[in-house]
Formats: C-alpha cells, sequence, structure tokens
C-alpha cells in the first residue's frame, strides 16, 4: 500500500461507516479467516461490520472466533441484501473479480458504497477505491496483517484475531510449506502466537478432524487417480453418484488434489469433482516448480488463481471434460517433461 491509500482508508475508517465485509463464493481457510479477522479489528474500535459470505462454507472452520456472526447470502438473504442496501464501504477479501461471489456479483456491481480489495491473485479488477494487492503474499490473511501493520495498529491484534489470521496463512501456504511462506510470513506467525494463537489446536481442527464417510470418500478418490507419466501428471475424478454414495458434505474433498503432486516425479495435478446441482465440474489445480496452473486454467477452465494453485470450471460432462483436459495437454508435453521439481 502507498502512502496515498493508507491515508484514504483511514480517512473512511475515521468517518461514520456501514461496513460489509465479503469473501469469495465457497470460502476457504484464507477467505474465513481474513474477513473474521477484519471483522475483530473493525468490531473492536466501535465500527458497524458485516460478513456476508456468498453461500455455505466447511464445518471444519466454523470454529474460528465470531463464526456465529457471518451471515450466510443463501439461507439469511433478506437481511443480507438489506445490509448491502444499506452498506457505505464495502471490502472485498481473497478474490479480486465481483463475479466470483456468485448470486451476489449484481448487487455488488450496483452498489453505490466505497470499496477496498485486499487481495493476493493475479490480474485483479478495478473496481475498487483502494486496492491492495499483492501476488507474492502468501495469503490474504498475512495480508490483513500487513494492513494493519500499515495502518500502525498491530498492537491492536487479539487472540481472537490472531487465531483467524493464523488459520488462513496456515491453510494457503500448505502449513507453510508452499515457496509464497516467506521470513516475513514465519515472522508474522511467530507475532500471532505470541499474540495468542493456538497453532497446535488450529491444526488439530482443520487437519485432524475426519468423518468415515470422508476418508471412505478419499479412498474412491485415490482408487480413481490416472497417472499420465510422460506428462508427470496426474488426475482424480470424482462423479456425483461417488459423492452421494460416501454422503459429500461441503470441504469433504479439501486437500485431495495434493496427493497426485506426493508421487515421485509428478509435477501437475488435477480433481475433477462432478456437481450436478450447478451442472458443472469443479476443478482444481496445484502444481510443482514454475509450471503456471494459473495460466493453464485460464486458457481451458474458466478460472485463474495462482502459478502453484488455481481453480476452474467445465460446463461439460465428466467424460467430455477430461477428454478436452487430455488434448489440451498435448500442446504442454515439452514444458511438462522438462520442468523442474522443486518446492512450490
Amino acid at each position: 500500500m502507498n502512502s496515498e491509500d493508507i491515508k484514504a482508508v483511514k480517512e473512511l475508517l475515521a468517518s461514520s461507516q456501514e461496513i460489509v465485509i465479503i469473501p469469495h463464493k465457497n470460502p476457504d481457510g484464507d477467505a474465513i479467516g481474513s474477513t473474521l479477522g477484519l471483522w475483530h479489528y473493525l468490531t473492536n474500535k466501535g465500527l458497524s461490520a458485516t460478513i456476508i459470505a456468498p453461500n455455505d462454507y466447511p464445518k471444519f472452520l466454523k470454529w474460528m472466533p465470531g463464526n456465529e456472526h457471518i451471515l450466510n447470502f443463501e439461507q439469511h438473504n433478506t437481511q443480507a441484501k438489506e445490509k448491502l442496501a444499506n452498506a457505505s464501504l464495502i471490502f472485498t477479501l481473497d478474490f479480486n473479480h465481483l463475479g466470483r461471489t456468485g448470486q451476489m456479483a449484481p448487487l455488488l456491481e450496483s452498489s453505490m458504497a466505497e470499496f477496498v480489495m485486499i487481495d493476493h491473485h493475479q490480474a485483479p479488477d478495478d473496481y475498487a477505491t483502494v486496492t491492495y494487492s499483492d501476488v507474492s503474499k502468501s495469503s490474504t490473511c498475512e495480508m490483513v496483517y500487513e494492513f494493519l501493520n500499515y495502518l500502525g495498529d498491530t498492537d491492536k491484534v487479539t487472540a481472537e484475531m490472531a487465531n483467524c489470521l493464523y488459520t488462513g496463512i496456515m491453510t494457503d501456504t500448505g502449513s507453510f510449506k508452499f515457496r509464497s511462506t516467506t521470513s516475513r510470513t514465519h515472522t508474522i506467525i511467530a507475532d500471532l502466537i505470541d499474540r495468542g494463537a493456538q497453532n497446535t489446536e488450529i491444526h488439530r481442527q482443520i487437519y485432524d478432524t475426519n468423518s468415515p464417510s470422508r476418508l471412505h470418500l478419499l479412498g474412491c478418490a485415490l482408487k480413481n487417480m490416472v497417472i499420465l507419466e510422460e506428462y508427470r501428471t496426474a488426475y482424480i475424478t470424482l462423479s456425483q453418484e461417488e459423492l452421494d454414495r460416501y454422503k459429500f458434505k461441503k470441504g469433504d474433498t479439501e486437500g485431495f488434489v495434493n496427493y497426485g503432486l506426493t508421487l515421485d516425479g509428478i509435477i501437475f495435478a488435477l480433481i475433477f469433482i462432478e456437481n450436478k446441482e450447478e451442472e458443472i465440474i469443479k476443478i482444481s489445480l496445484r502444481s510443482i516448480g514454475d509450471f503456471s496452473v494459473n495460466e493453464f486454467s485460464r486458457a481451458h477452465f474458466q478460472g485463474g488463481g495462482h502459478t502453484n494453485a488455481a481453480g476452474g470450471k467445465s460446463d461439460e460432462s465428466m467424460e467430455k471434460t477430461v477428454q478436452n483436459f487430455l488434448g489440451y495437454l498435448r500442446a504442454y508435453k515439452k514444458e511438462l517433461g522438462t520442468g523442474t521439481r522443486i518446492s512450490n
């Protein structure tokens, strides 16, 4: 953030505002952690702030302090619309295109509120009055900490905020193993622990709480894995029938895509998940090294994200989607075949 942006934010927060904070659709740990972290900061300052999530999110994220105050746009539609209509300031966190909010997008696009964007994804739109965008940061939670640092308010980080921000940094860095994890990331993590983040308990809540049905679904996913050695690629498919068979709940497939990258020699991994209700195939893409899944997803699957982690979708059937993917892959054989496998 430059000095003009910092001054603009301070002026916005100095005046009476009706504030709404919004994560992206299907929010993950970084989206929920960053919005809750910012919500605690604003409400502790005596400001009126509300988080509106576009839809539901996994149970393993709902332990975070303040979660009970989040409005689900699908479940609390009337109340959420009223809050949006009255908003004078809107923070958008962990996304940079209003289309990432699903059914909320038209309301945001027509809003007369001032916008502040805090995000670390590539190619941001220009809808915000203040845009704090930095693709080098590990997570939006790290950026929220830095946002408070720019405002001179890191001393106001409470234990509740620390737990929320730690969660987002931990999940978006793959427990601090991705190359977006810097010495600054660790410095921030150390401060969050000093301020009350319960790191062991956070890890347990996110990673060590399973249901039998989720483990059976994981077994199904691994059985479905296809390994393409000549492309150093592995992919998984999960049909709606398989999801239903194992009583799928939102968040159950979190992390499944990463299993492909644990195979020796594999640098590109994907998972294709059928969603009959939305009539799409949801796609998660991961890579190791310099192969950009962001560029791959933008080119072929209406998506994007980071160099080593991206999402996308297909409007075709599972069979056609996979067929198309295999066709696209041929153009990347040289790049994938000579890619270096280094820590991502």
